[in-house]
C-alpha cells in the first residue's frame, strides 16, 4: 500500500494547540497560587501592631514629690528638726525593684507624740507583649483589677468598677503584684493594693479587731463626699478608697489613691496611726492631703 504524503501544515496546528493548552493549564495553577499568596499576605499587612505606651522609662519616685507637699503630708509636733533629721525624713526610703524602668517605689515616715503618718508611693509602667492589645488597654486592666478588689462603685466619668474582670484585667492583676508593695507588719489589708497596715514604730502590732462602737465603724464619718468613688479629674482614670481600722496598738486610717495615666499606674498610700483610739484621724483633711499630691505627681509624669 501506498504511504500518505507527509503535512508538515498539520503538524504544526497539533502542535500549537498542545502548547495552547499546557500555556492555559499553568496559567490557571498560578493564578490559584497568586491568589492564595494575595490572602495570607493581605492578612499579615492589615493586622498591625498595638500602639505602644506613652511612657519607655520611669522617674525616680522620691524625688517627685515636691518638699513642701512632704512637709504638709509628713507635719511636726512644734519641734524643731535638724539638717540631719530632716534629711532622713524628707528624702523617702527607695523601694527595691530588679528593674527601674518597669517599676519604682518610696516611702516617707514621721513620728510624732500624736501619732505616726506613713507616706508610700508605687509607679509601674506596664508593658503589653501581646501585639494585639496596647500597652494603654494592658495597663487599664490592671486599673480595673484595682477598682475591682477595693469594691469602688461605679460613677462620674471615671473607668467604672467591671462586674467581672477581663482576661487581661485577671492577667494585669497578677503582674500588678510585683515588686514595691509593702511588707509590713501589720494583720489589716488595704482593700485596693493588698499592703498590710503597718502598726507605729515602737508600739506593739496586734490583730485588728472588728469595730465595736459607732467611733470605730470604718464609715461612721464618711459623708458622700469622702467615701470612696471614682474620681472623674485626674489621669485617664483613678480612684480613691479610705479605710478605717481598729487594731490592739491603735486605730489608724488609710487613704489609697490609684490612677492611671496612659500605660502607668500610680499607687499613692497616705495613712495617720493614733495610739488613742477616741482620736479618730480625720479622714477630709488626709484625702485632701492624697488627692493633690496624686494631682501634682500627674502633672510631673505629663510633662
Amino acid at each position: 500500500m501506498p504511504r500518505k504524503p507527509f503535512a508538515p501544515g498539520a503538524a504544526l496546528v497539533v502542535a500549537a494547540a498542545l502548547a495552547a493548552g499546557l500555556t492555559a493549564c499553568t496559567g490557571g495553577s498560578g493564578s490559584d497560587e497568586e491568589e492564595g499568596d494575595a490572602k495570607s499576605g493581605g492578612t499579615s499587612t492589615s493586622s498591625q501592631a498595638a500602639e505602644p505606651g506613652r511612657y519607655q522609662t520611669l522617674p525616680e519616685a522620691c524625688g517627685l514629690p515636691a518638699r513642701s507637699s512632704l512637709r504638709g503630708m509628713l507635719p511636726g509636733d512644734g519641734q524643731r528638726l535638724s539638717r540631719d533629721e530632716a534629711k532622713k525624713i524628707y528624702d523617702g526610703q527607695p523601694d527595691i525593684t530588679y528593674d527601674t524602668d518597669r517599676r519604682v517605689g518610696c516611702r516617707w515616715t514621721r513620728e510624732t507624740t500624736a501619732g505616726t503618718r506613713h507616706l508610700s508611693l508605687d509607679i509601674q509602667r506596664v508593658v503589653s507583649y501581646n501585639a494585639a492589645v496596647s500597652d494603654d488597654d494592658k495597663a487599664q486592666g490592671i486599673y480595673d483589677t484595682k477598682a475591682l478588689d477595693a469594691k469602688i462603685p461605679s460613677g462620674g466619668n471615671g473607668s467604672p468598677s467591671p462586674v467581672d474582670p477581663s482576661p487581661s484585667a485577671t492577667k494585669g492583676k497578677e503582674e500588678g503584684k510585683g515588686k514595691g508593695a509593702d511588707t509590713g507588719t501589720g494583720t489589716t489589708t488595704n482593700s485596693s493594693t493588698g499592703k498590710k497596715a503597718k502598726a507605729p514604730s515602737g508600739s506593739p502590732s496586734g490583730a485588728s479587731t472588728p469595730a465595736t462602737d459607732p467611733s470605730a465603724d470604718p464609715s461612721a464619718d464618711l459623708s458622700d463626699s469622702t467615701a470612696p468613688r471614682v474620681l472623674d479629674d485626674l489621669g485617664d482614670a483613678a480612684f480613691l478608697n479610705d479605710t478605717l481600722v481598729t487594731a490592739d496598738s491603735g486605730v489608724h486610717r488609710d487613704v489609697t489613691v490609684v490612677f492611671r495615666t496612659s500605660n502607668v499606674i500610680v499607687t499613692l498610700t497616705y495613712d495617720q496611726w493614733s495610739t488613742d483610739k477616741t482620736m479618730l484621724p480625720e479622714s477630709q483633711e488626709l484625702q485632701d492631703k492624697a488627692r493633690s499630691l496624686a494631682g501634682e505627681l500627674s502633672e510631673s509624669l505629663s510633662e
